[in-house]
């Protein structure tokens, strides 16, 4: 996943270049990309 600036603030990105939302800040797309990284852990289980 990457974080990406845009001009509402910061979107993060998936691989294959889905959008996993718009955040207003890059500490809010880092929280948001640790759940994901979270929720696809706890689905493999």
């Amino acid at each position: 996943m990457t974080i990406r600036k845009v001009k509402a603030g910061y979107r993060l990105v998936s691989k294959k270049g889905k959008n996993l939302g718009t955040y207003k800040t890059k500490d809010g797309a880092k929280q948001r990309e640790r759940e994901v990284q979270y929720f696809k852990k706890a689905k493999a289980k």
